[in-house]
């Protein structure tokens, strides 16, 4: 005697246990909160989308900063790449140097506290914060939870910054992205002194005319920004763990020049230079519960 299996009648079950764990899950994405935090620096846009405040759902960084169309393109990116529209956000927080630039946004913030949040996020056990950024060098203190207790800044001059590395790479000729490796090939001691941009750059200058080695004189040009932010460290304090933030956190080669000046372990993330846009994300989580209670 044959057995039919009835496939007809299994087949529609199974297509009502997909719909059911459909709309379960739609409910389950629904009760979830996601927040959107948007860095808007000088040099870059960073922009995060975070779910529950824990865990990165998407991020986009462009290398155009306020007054470009970087924030713009960061922000579309990251929706993509997320699968989300702008009005699915439960909250959105800017910071950055050109965080007001952005009208539509929910809040905005200091950049200080939201690198200071964003560290504590990437590495709980931090105290001491140093952000190094296309157009400034900031310091922080960081205390329970991850808030911001003290800062000194530097803002007036582009020594210690990323611009200057910008422009001393310039005048050697070689990409950014290659000053590390250069500078892991030093052999000789070069002092570039000059705290100044213009200064310096005659100095370097005046290296090249010497035929110093160019591996010599971008490993003085290190040195010479770690002198600079460590100058910034000493005057908050430095208390381990240090972590290291912003762009130039990409750059071993200043990383361990400032270990040398600080002789303290610097930790970092390849998330370092999303920092800011985390903290503001986390930042947005925690406003958007207040909001609804």
């Amino acid at each position: 005697m044959k057995v039919f299996f009835p496939w007809a009648i299994f087949t529609i079950c199974l297509g009502i246990i997909f719909e059911y764990l459909l709309i379960f899950f739609r409910m389950v994405a629904m009760s979830a909160v996601f927040t959107m935090g948007i860095d808007v620096g000088s040099t870059a846009s960073k922009c995060i989308i975070m779910k529950d405040g824990q865990e990165i759902v998407s991020k986009a960084l462009i290398s155009s900063g306020a007054g470009t169309s970087g924030p713009d393109r960061a922000i579309r990116d990251v929706l993509e790449g997320s699968g989300f529209q702008r009005e699915d956000m439960g909250y959105i927080l800017a910071t950055g140097y050109g965080r007001h630039s952005i009208d539509w946004v929910d809040a905005e913030m200091s950049e200080l506290s939201c690198h200071a949040q964003g560290a504590f996020y990437l590495f709980p056990e931090v105290h001491t914060v140093i952000d190094i950024g296309g157009q400034d060098a900031k310091v922080l203190r960081v205390g329970k939870g991850g808030m911001m207790e003290s800062f000194v800044m530097n803002d007036k001059c582009a020594a210690g910054t990323g611009r200057f590395l910008e422009v001393m790479a310039r005048i050697l000729e070689v990409d950014i992205g290659q000053l590390a490796e250069l500078s892991e090939k030093s052999t000789q001691k070069v002092d570039i002194s000059s705290t100044c941009t213009v200064f310096a750059e005659s100095e370097v200058i005046s290296q090249l005319s010497q035929n110093t080695d160019i591996c010599d004189i971008i490993n003085g040009i290190h040195r010479s920004v770690a002198g600079r932010v460590s100058g910034l460290a000493r005057r908050v304090g430095v208390t381990p763990m240090v972590v290291m933030t912003g762009g130039v956190a990409q750059n071993s080669g200043v990383r361990h020049a400032l270990e040398d000046e600080l002789q303290v372990d610097i930790h970092t993330s390849e998330l370092a230079q999303y920092a800011g846009a985390l903290g503001a994300a986390l930042f947005a989580f925690r406003k958007a519960k207040k909001r609804n209670g």
